[in-house]
């Protein structure tokens, strides 16, 4: 008996789900563009109508966006529903750094022991790409890169603990306060033994998701947020004082 071959739209949901779950994920990340129209059918066994199906579906959800002549990319829909507004609010009310300080520590802290307990091989090779990349902007002393590669390495432990929430959530928290931690990065940067110490803590941070030390792990990620904002709150102190002087001479 010759099988009954599935309904279009019923193989396009199935593709559909599988994208989504790439997203959700990490595996596809804001900005991706997905492969040509003829490489991902041949990579799914699809048919490109089946395809255009289950991408229309996602573009739909706002999850997938199509340019005309430059293919389909991910959008950044599941970070910039949160962060957007807090953007704004962070701007307007600065003692909202605390409790988003706060969120960070308790974010990062179960991240870091969630990836020690949970990451595969590829993920601890890819922690170990971001951590090299780090300690090589370090050294170059290219501070625009530090930002960067500090922002990847965080990214990658928070993407090994499993959790699609803290691994999105942790994307959308950086675009919230990504100017406080440049800000702050000079300001530990023109400090040459609290940079000294920035570099020990992400180096504690990564042998111990390495180790898979769950504990070990967490007190030394929260105790990177604690050095992290007394820091932020020593550069607020710093600028003050420089407005002050700066209204004493006009």
């Amino acid at each position: 008996m010759t099988p009954v071959r599935p309904a279009l739209n019923r193989i396009a949901d199935v593709v559909a789900r599988d994208l989504e779950q790439r997203i959700l994920e990490g595996s596809l990340k804001p900005g991706d563009r997905l492969p040509s129209e003829r490489t991902l059918a041949l990579e799914l066994a699809i048919s490109r109508p089946s395809l255009r199906e289950a991408i229309q579906k996602l573009v739909s959800k706002g999850l997938l966006e199509t340019k005309h002549g430059g293919g389909t990319v991910v959008t950044n829909r599941l970070q910039a529903s949160f962060s957007d507004p807090w953007q704004d609010m962070l701007q307007q009310h600065p003692m909202l750094q605390t409790d988003m300080l706060e969120f960070r520590h308790m974010l990062e802290g179960e991240a870091a022991k969630l990836a020690a307990e949970r990451a595969t091989d590829v993920d601890l090779e890819r922690i170990n790409a971001a951590y090299t990349a780090l300690q090589q902007a370090y050294e170059s002393d290219d501070i625009t890169a530090c930002i960067d590669t500090d922002v990847a390495f965080h990214q990658a432990i928070a993407d090994a603990s499993h959790n699609s929430l803290i691994g999105h959530l942790w994307g959308s928290l950086m675009r919230v306060i990504h100017g406080h931690v440049s800000d702050n990065l000079v300001h530990l940067h023109a400090i040459p033994a609290q940079w000294e110490q920035l570099r020990a803590q992400h180096k504690a941070i990564w042998e111990s998701v390495r180790a898979h030390a769950a504990e070990d792990a967490m007190r030394v990620s929260r105790e990177h947020i604690s050095f992290v904002r007394q820091s932020m709150e020593e550069a607020a102190k710093v600028e003050d004082r420089r407005n002050s002087a700066r209204r004493r001479l006009s």
